[in-house]
């Protein structure tokens, strides 16, 4: 990790696609003064971009919503593995933040994030030796989940071996879904294992994962029985340490999240934390479906009156225009997320004019290949080779992991830092 490390506090170089032509010459820390501005062409496109405002609006808002609640925020971290960005969700008040693997957990801690929730089983001796080695540090609070008897037998072993206790929350799951116990049975055999390594193993909450569900009523009632078996525990004194924890809350559901377990939210021996990750950078699809629901039924963020901000483009260039329907533009699969629909246009520059337009309402992707978008456009469109198109994304996640770097901009598409990711 050592690399990483160096290159987030800016004692390497940049290097890599989206940057300008003389990356090489600054590091993360000086970038600001480079003078890029993507407008004048100085960043060799496509280029991934975060906008300062719209991040700022976000971070804001998704404060004050949990403030509401009165629930703490983990985001997960899996979605820019930035640590720049940890840094700021950490400073705007999070709790800590949540990852998935274990050298996502390194990764976080060795550029200074000290609390991490993992929303996944820690299997496998070597991810076990990773988080025993974080364990011994003074500066690290970890948990993560177990939901099977097998698992606790083997944690239960490693970590009695290493002399250390880990700190893991049950995982509530649903039939047809991913993991989680499915009924009272396996959750009462993965507790009664757990009491058997006092010494290694602390049961400090319970966590679920509503994302895997896609009705309402059936989420509702996901998180009710997971409120309904934290309870129980916390009725017969299970949870090793107080507050205990109680989890939940990806992207899409976080406000139902919060409405259901704001019950017992604010109470002394209970911390609920919620672990929505893309509100950050938001989207122009199923994130962005949400939060429109989120306004018409939730009364938090209906309060807080505008909903979060899509923060994430990325720009690109018309390469071609080989017929006059047909927009070749360098963009592809390496450099954007398709799997939740293609990226959309959103503006449109030709270099040398005043300003940016609005992409017209008929310019869509049709298609993508690993460097090439096909971009339908009415036959006397106004579009050239060599204009420049920026392109809303639709599932973050998977554009966040193409890039090395992401370029934070202004209002006038100045560039104001670049930002290393740990993928």
């Amino acid at each position: 990790m050592a690399e990483v490390k160096n290159s987030f506090r800016g004692q390497s170089l940049l290097s890599g696609k989206g940057l300008g032509a003389d990356a090489d010459a600054f590091t993360t820390a000086d970038v600001g003064a480079a003078g890029w501005r993507i407008l004048d062409e100085d960043v060799s496109l496509p280029a991934a971009v975060l906008q300062a405002s719209a991040m700022q609006h976000n971070l804001d808002w998704m404060a004050a919503f949990m403030r509401a609640y009165r629930v703490a925020l983990a985001p997960h971290g899996k979605t820019t593995m930035c640590p720049a960005l940890f840094q700021r969700q950490m400073q705007a008040g999070a709790w800590g933040i949540t990852l998935a693997t274990a050298p996502q957990v390194q990764a976080a801690h060795a550029h200074g994030i000290g609390r991490v929730l993992m929303a996944n089983q820690l299997v496998g001796k070597a991810n076990m030796a990773i988080i025993a080695r974080l364990l011994r540090r003074p500066d690290f609070e970890f948990c993560c989940l177990v939901d099977s008897v097998d698992n606790v037998e083997a944690l239960g072993r490693f970590f009695a071996g290493s002399g250390l206790r880990l700190r893991v929350l049950l995982e509530i799951g649903v039939a047809g879904g991913r993991s989680g116990v499915r009924d009272d049975a396996q959750a009462a055999a993965v507790v009664q294992a757990l009491q058997r390594w006092p010494q290694a193993l602390a049961l400090v909450g319970v966590e679920v994962y509503e994302g895997v569900l896609k009705d309402e009523a059936g989420i509702r009632g996901l998180l009710r029985r997971t409120l309904d078996r934290f309870q129980a525990l916390r009725q017969a004194a299970a949870f090793a340490e107080s507050p205990a924890l109680l989890s939940g809350a990806g992207s899409a559901w976080f406000d139902v999240v919060a409405e259901e377990f704001a019950a017992v939210a604010g109470e002394d021996d209970v911390q609920v934390v919620l672990r929505p990750g893309c509100y950050l950078s938001h989207d122009v699809g199923a994130y962005r479906q949400a939060a429109q629901r989120m306004q018409s039924s939730n009364p938090v963020a209906r309060d807080l009156g505008e909903g979060l901000r899509p923060a994430l483009q990325v720009w690109a260039c018309v390469q071609s225009r080989p017929e006059p329907e047909r927009v070749i533009v360098a963009l592809g699969k390496r450099d954007a997320a398709y799997d939740a629909g293609l990226p959309q246009p959103h503006w449109h520059y030709r270099p040398g004019s005043d300003a940016p337009v609005k992409a017209a309402p008929g310019w869509q992707l049709t298609a993508m290949m690993d460097q090439h978008a096909f971009l339908q456009v009415d036959a006397d469109a106004d579009i050239a080779v060599g204009d420049l198109l920026s392109f809303d994304i639709s599932h973050p996640c998977l554009t966040f992991d193409k890039w090395r770097h992401l370029l934070v901009v202004d209002d006038d598409w100045q560039v104001r830092e670049a930002l290393p990711t740990c993928f």
